[in-house]
């Protein structure tokens, strides 16, 4: 088995969800390339006297039974996922999707209301277990990358067994800044964005949720967006592509949206009243990552940028906000994609993707690496 694998299996158990003996750990593979990471995670599960629990599923198949469009079924099958999460003490699940496109011709109504029916197992798996989730490597996620599958096999190795302890003490400072901030600005070459993320709680992530990590994320307060943004990112939501999103805010709403689909787009911030709402403004800092690649695990953490989400907040970050939808839209304020700034109760914390202030120094990606 390749050393990288297995170091990343034991990064996985023993920092991400620190399992320890007793643990109840379920595994989930979503796709046909996971095989050789679950192996190693369930033997360094039963290293350590944890109990691992496996299933893996094949998005073909999925597609088949939100065809099905039955609301019974549905609301059964995550009846059983509740149930089982709820015996559940850790949660890894890996994502492999031969194709990531795979769900996109079925209607956006029908994937909503398949993920309202999914939410109670989720906000269980997400509130109530230490859990881990990731993406496996494969050809189509070499091709989205636009690497050779060699080439994203090392990038992917790189990303994902970084030393997430020394980025975590490095976010140290950023999270102390922002528990203090009020306001906050974006502006770049085409949005000017304003909010206040007072008295929210501010999180790291630094490999204990998601790898790859490196993001540290809050919460607008919920009346408090106004102005325009534009995403310079495409985003794979629902097995759509939406590229060229803009919104438009009013106390908090989202009033206006346009995309390369608006009316697609529109029907997913219409899912519910919690989805023209920003649930999540995090930033960035993941030193290897630098371009989009239509996954957001990947996405959201490129170097340099933040992420602005419409839909539900967290639990341990909460403006109020309740959505079926939490849709991770990125935004790169980096030189080579326009630049952009960042300020903090109107003093300039990051401009062109590189933070200017001398506490925040470390977290510049040549720091990181």
């Amino acid at each position: 088995m390749d050393p990288r694998i297995q170091q990343l299996a034991k990064g996985l158990v023993h920092f991400s969800v620190k399992a320890e003996a007793g643990d109840k750990v379920l595994i989930e593979g979503r796709g046909n390339y996971t095989r050789p990471l679950i192996q190693a995670l369930v033997r360094e599960c039963i290293k350590v006297g944890a109990l691992p629990f496996v299933e893996t599923t094949d998005p073909v198949i999925t597609r088949e039974l939100v065809r099905a469009d039955n609301d019974e079924m549905f609301a059964l099958k995550d009846y059983f996922a509740l149930e089982r999460m709820k015996q559940m003490d850790c949660y890894i699940g890996i994502g492999s999707p031969d194709n990531m496109n795979e769900l996109s011709d079925l209607p956006g109504e029908l994937m909503a209301r398949y993920n309202k029916f999914s939410l109670p197992s989720l906000k269980q798996r997400v509130d109530h277990t230490r859990w881990v989730v990731l993406r496996y490597p494969n050809p189509g996620l070499a091709q989205s990358a636009k690497m050779s599958q060699e080439g994203f096999e090392d990038f992917y190795f790189n990303v994902c067994n970084l030393d997430y302890s020394k980025m975590d003490q490095a976010m140290v400072a950023l999270q102390d800044l922002m528990e203090r901030t009020d306001q906050v600005r974006l502006t770049g070459p085409d949005y000017d964005l304003s909010f206040s993320i007072k008295g929210i709680p501010v999180i790291r992530c630094a490999g204990e949720l998601n790898i790859p990590d490196g993001e540290i994320y809050t919460a607008p307060v919920r009346d408090s967006v106004n102005g325009t943004i534009r995403y310079n990112t495409p985003s794979n939501y629902l097995g759509f592509t939406f590229e060229d999103v803009r919104f438009t805010f009013q106390d908090g709403k989202i009033v206006e949206a346009t995309a390369n689909d608006s009316e697609k787009l529109n029907q997913v911030l219409d899912t519910d009243e919690g989805a023209r709402f920003i649930g999540e403004f995090a930033i960035g800092v993941n030193p290897y990552i630098e371009q989009p690649m239509l996954d957001t695990l990947f996405d959201e953490k490129i170097k340099g940028s933040f992420h602005f989400t419409p839909g539900s907040s967290y639990d341990n970050a909460s403006n109020g906000n309740q959505s079926a939808v939490h849709w991770d839209l990125v935004a790169i304020q980096r030189q080579d994609y326009g630049g952009g700034e960042m300020y903090f109760d109107d003093v300039l914390v990051r401009n062109n993707g590189i933070f200017v202030l001398p506490e925040l120094d470390a977290l510049n990606p040549e720091n990181l690496i």
